[in-house]
């Protein structure tokens, strides 16, 4: 089932760079019909929005209306299962409790000629959340997009899930409820991000747009960058994990399929030292895929970008920072030395009770994480990205007059003489 690469030659980093640039490749790239949507809902609106949810929905749906009532939804919650709403509950409590720790808080100083300069953070006012539709149901996205975004403070929070048939499931409402959601549009795909990017009569045009989506929700959102800010622009989910002789290889097993019953274009590795592991786990790959649901998606993405990495444990953190896995799980008996080299990866589940399902659903952590080798430059979404610092400075009259000649010598090098003339008109006036 997994296909073994054997790290241990010269050309072994290539070969891997090689494997993990496959999958990337086949991200097929939908930029020029995507510029295309954008264009028109940016031109038409509602109407645009609508044509293309009933065209890429492939639904006979005679209803105009984008969002849902609030009677509508209050109706649709009630309908929740008691105990998905206690794991929601208890999730939101976890998450909300977790992000609540990453409040910055602002400062002020004042240096040695008495100039106050200090940092002071604002939140984002309008705040637009994506959540996929469809077969999918993700109450999980809701609450790990929008918690962060409530504790930095987001008054307005607006969420888009393909439902235009009215058919959303409960559980989505009730978390978006409990999250303070002020409104519910019924549309998904590019045509949404541009309404949501740029406004409509019924969109409200938000400042930033996060959430996860297929190719088209993705390339849109890198699109509209510039115009709105974005969390990333992710990609299809990926683990790595690490395991060495003393892991339970049906534990192992069960952890590459979690991940690649995503999608088909999900990637999971296996890296350890040991061969007989890589064995024992395929076996049990197909022993466990039999009873899952999700079979074929997962059998795909095994088959086509699941790797078993044979190294000696000297190479693992090298691996590890080249792969710059969206999530790493170690399952050896040196996973502290391992956690000490690790520059790359978006979260770490350490140990064998430390499933990666548990931090996409209750652990506390966001589950938004940088995929495709971007763990190397980013980090997972967090209170910081609700949050806009600002700058404050406030030079007293010593202070311009100790700090001027370096400005105005600056200035001048730079040849902005204008630069150079702000200051000194300033010192000819103080004295």
């Amino acid at each position: 089932m997994l296909k073994i690469l054997k790290y241990n030659k010269k050309n072994s980093l290539r070969d891997l760079e090689k494997f993990l640039n496959k999958r990337k490749i086949t991200q097929k790239n939908k930029t020029m019909s995507v510029k295309k949507i954008i264009q028109n809902v940016k031109k038409n609106g509602d109407k645009a929005v609508l044509n293309y949810e009933k065209k890429f929905s492939k639904k006979k749906i005679k209803t105009n209306k984008v969002f849902f009532s609030n009677k509508e939804l209050n109706k649709i919650s009630k309908k929740t299962d008691k105990k998905i709403k206690q794991a929601i509950d208890l999730a939101y409590n976890r998450i909300k409790k977790f992000h609540s720790k990453q409040k910055i808080l602002s400062f002020k100083f004042k240096d040695k000629y008495k100039n106050e300069l200090s940092y002071k953070y604002s939140p984002l006012d309008k705040v637009g959340v994506y959540v996929p539709g469809g077969t999918a149901n993700y109450p999980s996205t809701v609450l790990m997009n929008c918690i962060p975004a409530i504790v930095a403070g987001v008054k307005n929070i607006y969420l888009a899930t393909p439902s235009l048939d009215s058919k959303i499931n409960p559980s989505i409402v009730y978390a978006a409820k409990k999250c303070g959601v002020k409104r519910i549009y019924k549309t998904g795909g590019a045509h949404t991000i541009a309404a949501l990017a740029y406004g409509t009569k019924n969109f409200e045009k938000v400042d930033k747009i996060v959430g996860p989506g297929n190719t088209f929700v993705a390339t849109a959102k890198k699109e509209v960058f510039g115009d709105v800010g974005i969390d990333m622009v992710a990609g299809p989910s990926e683990v790595s994990v690490v395991a060495d002789k003393s892991a339970a290889p049906d534990l192992v097993a069960a952890d590459l399929i979690a991940q690649a019953e995503h999608d088909i274009l999900a990637q999971s590795i296996l890296i350890t030292d040991d061969k007989k592991l890589i064995d024992s786990v395929n076996l049990l790959l197909k022993k466990q895929l039999n009873k899952l649901p999700k079979k074929k998606i997962a059998s795909q993405s095994l088959k086509k970008f699941g790797l078993g990495i044979l190294t000696n444990k000297n190479r693992i953190i090298e691996i590890i920072n080249t792969i710059a896995p969206e999530h790493l799980q170690l399952l050896t008996n040196i996973n502290n030395k391992i956690i000490k080299g690790v520059k790359n990866a978006g979260s770490i589940f350490i140990g064998k009770y430390s499933p990666e399902a548990i931090g996409d659903y209750i652990a506390g952590p966001n589950h938004v994480l940088p995929t495709s080798g971007s763990a190397r430059f980013s980090s997972g979404l967090s209170v910081n990205d609700f949050l806009k610092r600002h700058s404050l400075i406030k030079i007293t009259k010593t202070g311009i007059e100790r700090l001027s000649a370096s400005v105005i010598n600056l200035a001048k090098h730079e040849n902005l003489e204008g630069h150079a003339n702000s200051v000194k008109i300033r010192i000819k006036k103080g004295n």
